[in-house]
Order: structure tokens, then C-alpha cells, then sequence
């Protein structure tokens, strides 16, 4: 067999592996998580650690990790060998689109798996008042300028990552009759948000969800 096959065959293999992770920074192999849109990087495998090795950073690109963060992610990655942080960073970009656009279009069943309670009731009772007020959001997320994890966080099992978007969205409300009451489409407005997911450590699931939301 030539090496062009082998490469190729390999290539195909890394490919269909990509597809069955999970969004946000998990690497397991026997969990189920829930079908999400975006394409996430394989890491090489874990290999054991003894129990004086140290928690290792990886190499995570200028913009993934402020330097405030460092010592969470150390510690992170000690109670989660498995866990990527450049791969929980294009994971949570993926979720902020998902989320702002389920919000936006009023789509109660995608919140439900993407946010944790507390989050899910306070989008849902403001789509409710919106819905009220027969009044509509045409907003569109044009871009995602930076996104960069600035604190992790431990509390017993349960790890808080807070990312920071910096963004440009085209926002617009319409009422009744579709008529533009506030906003425009042409003209995008840059946005600073701090969101911050959760998830508890060897849980079932895999997956993390939007736990808080501020802006910056």
C-alpha cells in the first residue's frame, strides 16, 4: 500500500472521529452527547498520569486563554485529563451563535438543552413579554471578533469556564405588522459579553451549558 493511501485513509478516519464529539472541550468515547453543528479538533490521546506528574497546560494558541486563567485551567485539566481548552473555546463560540439565535427566534425547546434553569427561565420570560407585546427580533450575529476563556473555576465537581465574546450584531425589532420599530440591519453594533458554562466533572453528561451572562 502506498503512503498517498495510507495518509488518505487516515485522513478519512480523523474525519469521521471528528464528527462524534461533543461541542465543548469533551473527549470520551462511550458518553452520547447531543447532536451539535460545530467541527472540533481530535487531540493526540491522553497518556495515564503518575500521581506527581503535573497538570499540563496545553498549547492553546495566543488567544484562547488570558493569563488570569491559567491556574484554573491547571487545575481543570488535573480533575480532567481529557479536557481541551482550545476545543471548549470553538465549542462555546459555536454555542453563543446557537443560543443568541434561539433566543432571537424564540425557540424554547433549543434553550432547554443549551442553558442550565435559571438562564433558560430568564430568556423564556423574555420572549414571553415579547411575544406579548407582538413584537419580533430580526437580529443576526455577523461575527465572532474574539472569543478567550478569563477565569476557570472549581467547586467540588463542578467546573465554571467564563468566556469572553467580543462581537458585531445587526439588531432589529419589529412590531405587529412587521414594521421596524428600533434598530437596523445595516448598520451592526459591537457587543462584550461574559457567558459562563458549567458542567459537573464525571457526570453522565457531556455536555456544558450557559450557566450565566453578563456584559463587560
Amino acid at each position: 500500500m502506498s503512503l498517498y493511501v495510507v495518509i488518505l485513509f487516515a485522513a478519512i478516519a480523523a474525519f469521521l472521529a471528528l464528527r462524534l464529539y461533543s461541542v465543548l472541550g469533551k473527549r470520551t468515547g462511550h458518553e452520547q452527547p447531543l447532536p451539535r453543528p460545530a467541527e472540533e479538533r481530535v487531540g493526540a490521546p491522553q497518556m495515564p498520569r503518575t500521581i506527581d506528574m503535573p497538570a499540563e497546560v496545553r498549547d492553546t494558541g495566543p488567544r484562547a486563554l488570558e493569563s488570569g486563567a491559567e491556574g484554573g485551567l491547571r487545575a481543570l485539566v488535573a480533575a480532567d485529563p481529557s479536557f481541551d481548552v482550545g476545543q471548549f473555546v470553538e465549542g462555546a463560540k459555536s454555542a453563543y451563535r446557537m443560543i443568541l439565535e434561539a433566543f432571537w427566534k424564540g425557540d424554547r425547546e433549543t434553550l432547554e438543552w443549551l442553558v442550565d434553569a435559571e438562564v433558560r427561565d430568564s430568556f423564556i420570560a423574555a420572549i414571553d413579554a415579547r411575544e406579548a407585546a407582538g413584537e419580533t427580533l430580526d437580529n443576526r450575529l455577523i461575527s465572532i471578533e474574539r472569543a478567550t476563556v478569563s477565569d476557570i473555576a472549581l467547586d467540588g465537581r463542578v467546573a465554571r469556564i467564563t468566556v469572553r465574546f467580543d462581537a458585531d450584531i445587526a439588531a432589529v425589532t419589529r412590531d405587529k405588522d412587521g414594521n421596524v420599530i428600533a434598530g437596523s440591519l445595516s448598520d451592526a453594533v459591537q457587543t462584550h459579553d461574559a457567558w459562563t458554562f458549567s458542567r459537573t466533572l464525571g457526570s453522565g453528561d457531556p455536555n456544558w451549558k450557559l450557566s450565566d451572562t453578563d456584559e463587560v
